[in-house]
């Protein structure tokens, strides 16, 4: 079994930044791309930023320009720095993992973002 662990998330008000982190079980070479998607109470879950083996980064329109998705491969974790948070941003985050030579995706279990305004 792939393990992904978040931590980070918690309260912050408006403008406020907060940074998540996603240690993984294995190397994260071993993944195609990860990722962090979210989801808000009764909205779809959607993607807000994702990283590629290569290091290749793209965002959702919502997050660009204020979220900065990063990894540290010696750590096996990514990272994701939300700036200037808006209480929009309120959803539990997951961290997603692509493996490189399998179908599939895995997932942690989510951490609360909760952005006061």
């Amino acid at each position: 079994q792939v393990h992904l662990v978040e931590s980070g998330g918690g309260l912050v008000q408006a403008g406020g930044s907060l940074r998540l982190s996603c240690a993984a079980s294995r190397s994260i070479f071993s993944f195609n791309a990860m990722g962090w998607y979210r989801q808000a109470p009764g909205k779809q879950r959607e993607l807000a930023a994702a990283i590629s083996n290569r290091g290749r980064a793209n965002y959702a329109d919502s997050v660009k320009d204020r979220f900065t998705i990063s990894r540290d491969n010696a750590k096996n974790t990514v990272y994701l720095q939300m700036d200037s948070l808006k209480p929009e941003d309120t959803a539990v985050y997951y961290c997603n993992a692509e493996p490189l030579y399998s179908s599939g995706a895995y997932w942690g279990q989510g951490t609360q973002v909760t952005v006061s305004s």
